[in-house]
């Protein structure tokens, strides 16, 4: 009889729900309610796509300023290894050129 008892509770259950949403819906409104839930909807799942990008954002800067950090230990340790560019002006030409005695990379 408890399985019985159950089965009634739960069918009596979902006719009060079903009139309960059947009263709803024919409220004046109620179909600009539903839509707002719905467009509702979709800003949270716009929303939750953004979030997860910047979830990858942070990742990729965190790494990077890892590797900021790991080279410029290496290059205060070496500053030798830093080289500048020099401008040099000649008078007969009247130009100026840069050139760099930086190696390329």
């Amino acid at each position: 009889m408890a399985g019985a008892g159950r089965t009634d509770l739960v069918g009596r259950l979902a006719d009060l729900s079903e009139e309960a949403l059947q009263r709803l819906a024919d409220m004046p409104g109620a179909d600009r309610a539903v839509g707002a839930m719905n467009a509702l909807r979709d800003r949270i799942d716009d929303l939750q796509k953004r979030v997860r990008g910047l979830e990858a954002l942070e990742q990729r800067l965190t790494a990077l300023e890892r590797k900021v950090d790991k080279l410029s230990k290496s290059g205060a340790a070496h500053p030798e290894a830093r080289r500048s560019t020099k401008a040099t002006t000649t008078k007969s030409s009247g130009g100026s050129t840069a050139e760099s005695t930086a190696e390329p990379s």
